[in-house]
């Protein structure tokens, strides 16, 4: 046989993953024939024109065809035919066959054992740990116990076509074994459990230290020494020291204010029409949701993740809890979630934040492309399909594209009105500049779309990272790889109440500094790595963001003071009034520029009827500085606290979308053969296994 007759589990015939196979040639490569190529090389599978071709008869369901109706066998061919993958994923996506049903009946068909896997000791399997996280993305296990040497695996799709079309051929080799997905997944999951664990928690820190925010001896004693350097020459020569921080500071803020007003000088431009892909040639798409005490938002989520405009059975939608949270657990349970959706609980290891869980999910991932949304987003439903003709279109350095996030609680109060118009400026002004002057993108922290194999060569989300989306956007922009901005609206909720808002405002602060400090800690390399451009950008939209925080109180003193006489500016004469009224200017156009990025947003939102929020922009900065300066001491203090914040408060929605959720989709195809959308109702539910042990 060769290689192409490959049984790994992971895709369907148009749909690959990115995840390595375990590297034993002796397992996965000698019964297939020893197909001639490095043990490490994932086969290529056939051709699109092979898969037409193949797609044209199902004997991947040959085994189950007595138990179901023959309307049902014939509707499930022809949307297989249609959109691209084999009938059994499109009978598992309706809910009309489970996965270990389908598979008991393939392995009795083959002639060959079922392995449930579930008795199985950690040695009963030869591969190390961190080969043994990949074989649940690859879907091939080998084991070794009293009866000699098997292979277990887990077919689906492809592999499962080529599976049963081996039926009763001599070329099966001896100690093959069939099981699922989701059991070779449980199986990984007890088995290798700690490390998982320590994999999400430390694999960047301990791969890339230089590129993690995790601890690291001497760090805060080698920067109070450097700002230790600094107090003599303040103390010396006091007016100099005032003058020439002045100076640097209003030059940057200055700098800061040019590139906001080229977003605004650069005209908008109308989202372009969907050039749809067809079903058939759409990729495997994995969806990632890390929830924390979330259960006031499971009804809305799934609602939101159900209208996504997507084949289900090329849709992997990935649940990642916290093991203590029962609350979200039983709201889950209580949505009776089947096929596209599995649930993960995160490792107990490390810090305990969103993108250690990311993390803990990752090697689960099987599709090619994955997204990342939080528990109280709504995206439009067509944002995949849009993110897929991005990636088309740009190229392979296109690794990351960012929907465009909104405020959907607007009508809430003052403050979710300035949230509103604060996104708009960022997200519809602002990123799309970034992205087309080809500068690194801070991420947003939802609705990321990822090439996955792209996501893994950078090492995934930093766990220590506060704001792990700015520091993977810059990270992604070091490895030469670019993001971009999709014409596709995520609806978010914003904090209506001030503490909350403080405390989720302090966390990003925070998260900034860690970034800004991580991507500097050798700043030649950086350089090397960004550009002089990108370098630029690093210390503006980072580092400037936090400092203009930092700074405005006291700037807005100091110009205060000096207008009302009430002492003498730094320096004397002319020299004075000129370094005052350059304050007053840099005062002023930060919170101008503020004001008309707010507007300019605003108008593309069509939402001007909120811009008479803008009147309140000082205030806003007076609470942008109290949190910097909150961020500040936390990160001296408590420098990897998450702060949680909570949702599924709102009392209005611009989207219609709020208390209450949605309602319930309809399978793709019913019990009587016709056809419909996705369902949930009758389904098996998915259990909640844990990543790591408790």
């Amino acid at each position: 046989m060769s290689s192409s007759i490959a049984l790994g589990g992971g895709t369907d015939l148009a749909d690959r993953s990115d995840s390595p196979r375990p590297r034993e040639r002796s397992f996965s490569t000698a019964w297939l024939g020893g197909g001639g190529g490095p043990a490490d090389r994932r086969p290529t599978g056939p051709s699109r024109r092979d898969a037409r071709r193949a797609l044209d008869s199902c004997p991947e369901i040959d085994c189950v065809r007595h138990v179901l109706p023959p309307a049902v066998v014939a509707v499930a061919e022809r949307r297989a035919r249609r959109i691209g993958v084999t009938a059994d994923r499109v009978l598992v996506a309706a809910g009309l066959l489970d996965e270990d049903t389908y598979a008991r009946a393939l392995a009795r068909r083959l002639g060959v054992p079922f392995e449930p896997l579930d008795g199985r000791a950690r040695a009963a399997c030869p591969l190390p740990d961190d080969r043994l996280i990949e074989a649940a993305a690859a879907g091939l296990l080998p084991l070794a116990d009293r009866d000699g040497h098997s292979l277990v695996v887990a077919p689906r799709g492809a592999a499962a076509r080529r599976l049963a079309e081996l039926a009763g051929s001599p070329v099966l080799p001896p100690g093959l074994r069939i099981t699922t997905g989701a059991r070779l997944g449980r199986f990984v999951r007890r088995t290798a459990a700690t490390a998982l664990g320590h994999r999400a928690a430390f694999d960047l820190a301990t791969t890339r230290p230089h590129l993690s925010a995790a601890p690291r001896p001497l760090r805060l004693a080698r920067l109070g020494l450097a700002l230790t350097a600094v107090i003599p020459p303040v103390i010396a020569w006091p007016d100099a020291a005032v003058t020439a921080l002045g100076v640097v500071l209003a030059v940057l803020f200055l700098t800061w204010t040019g590139l906001r007003l080229i977003a605004l000088a650069r005209p908008a431009l109308a989202a372009p029409p969907l050039d749809r892909v067809a079903d058939d040639a759409l990729p495997l798409y994995t969806v990632m949701v890390a929830l924390y005490r979330e259960a006031a938002s499971v009804r809305r989520l799934v609602a939101g993740l159900d209208a996504l405009d997507y084949p289900p059975e090329k849709l992997q939608i990935i649940l990642i809890l916290e093991a203590d949270d029962l609350a979200t657990r039983a709201a889950l349970e209580a949505e009776r979630l089947g096929p596209p959706y599995e649930i993960l609980v995160a490792p107990d290891i490390g810090p305990r934040t969103k993108p250690k869980a990311l993390d803990a999910g990752l090697p689960f991932a099987r599709g090619s492309l994955l997204a990342v949304f939080d528990a109280e987003d709504r995206p439009e439903p067509d944002q995949l399909r849009r993110a897929v003709a991005a990636f088309s279109a740009g190229g392979e350095r296109l690794a990351c594209v960012q929907a465009r996030l909104t405020i959907d609680n607007t009508r809430d109060g003052w403050l979710t009105a300035l949230f509103t118009a604060e996104y708009a400026g960022l997200f519809d002004v602002f990123l799309p500049t970034l992205a087309w002057l080809r500068l690194p993108l801070p991420l947003g922290g939802s609705s990321n779309h990822f090439r996955t194999a792209a996501l893994r060569t950078v090492g995934g989300w930093d766990p220590f990272n506060l704001t792990e989306d700015a520091d993977l956007g810059i990270r992604l922009a070091r490895h030469g790889l670019r993001s971009d901005v999709i014409a596709s609206t995520t609806h978010e909720e914003a904090p209506a109440r001030l503490g909350p808002w403080l405390r989720q405002r302090t966390r990003w602060f925070q998260g900034w500094m860690q970034t800004w400090l991580v991507h500097m800690r050798q700043p030649r390399r950086t350089l090397r790595d960004l550009g002089p451009a990108g370098f630029v950008t690093l210390h503006l939209v980072v580092g400037g963001t936090v400092l203009a925080a930092l700074v405005h109180p006291l700037a807005g003193l100091a110009v205060l003071v000096s207008l009302l006489g009430a002492a003498s500016p730094p320096g004397d004469g002319v020299h004075g009034v000129v370094l005052t009224t350059l304050f007053a200017v840099t005062f002023v156009s930060g919170w101008a520029a503020s004001v008309l990025l707010g507007l300019a947003g605003l108008a593309r939102r069509r939402l001007l009827a909120t811009a008479w929020v803008l009147l309140l922009v000082p205030v806003h900065w007076l609470l942008l500085a109290t949190a910097a300066w909150r961020a500040l001491i936390k990160l001296v203090r408590d420098p990897y606290r998450w702060d949680k914040t909570e949702h599924g408060l709102a009392k209005t929605s611009r989207s219609g979308a709020a208390q209450g959720g949605g309602g319930r989709s309809t399978p793709a195809i019913s019990p009587d053969g016709g056809r419909a959308g996705r369902s949930r109702q009758g389904r098996k539910k998915p259990e909640v296994e844990p990543a790591t042990s408790q």
